[in-house]
């Protein structure tokens, strides 16, 4: 999954057409700053309904409507709230909240979240996801924040179901050679 902070609408379309071309299926556009909702109505427009946009940085229920309202397929959040959770369930939205703790986990999966946001993934690290495998067998993880090529392999290898990369790996091929690699 690309993720798209901070990018004006013109640039956030040129990223996510990038990622789509080297096989990237999913594209979150963070809704933080004037640009957010810009950004991702254009990626929305964009994608012309192929491939599911997403909208990340939903720290609350009223961001998640706004995101929805504005074509997103999927929510993203850095943390864990019951009530934006509850509101994507309402929406029929799926939604990954960011988890850093076997507490927020737990938590996570009794709300019935299916799949979390390991955030920050270079600071919690692949052993985080390999450890909690054992007392959590049904979490499914995406590691996000702080993935670069080198260490990408190494989230997979882990368990991650899916990583989240930001636009650094989208230019000059780089995304394309990440995938490329990692479906080897």
């Amino acid at each position: 999954m690309l993720i798209l902070r901070g990018a004006s609408p013109d640039d956030a379309v040129a990223a996510a057409r990038n990622a789509w071309s080297a096989g990237v299926r999913l594209v979150e556009v963070t809704l933080e700053g004037e640009s957010g909702l810009p950004a991702l109505e254009a990626v929305v427009h964009a994608a012309e309904g192929r491939v599911p946009v997403g909208a990340g940085t939903l720290t609350t229920p009223e961001r998640l409507r706004r995101a929805v309202d504005a074509g997103a397929r999927f929510g993203v959040a850095p943390g864990l709230d019951p009530d934006t959770v509850a509101a994507a369930e309402r929406l029929g939205v799926p939604f990954l909240p960011g988890v850093a703790t076997p507490t927020e986990v737990g938590q996570a999966l009794r709300l019935g979240v299916t799949a979390v946001k390991a955030f920050p993934a270079s600071i919690l690290g692949p052993a985080w996801i390999s450890a909690l495998a054992g007392p959590f067998p049904e979490l499914r993880v995406v590691a996000t924040g702080g993935v670069d090529a080198p260490s990408a392999p190494d989230y997979l290898r882990a368990g991650a179901l899916g990583l989240g990369v930001g636009r650094s790996l989208a230019s000059d091929g780089a995304l394309a050679e990440l995938v490329s690699s990692l479906s080897r």
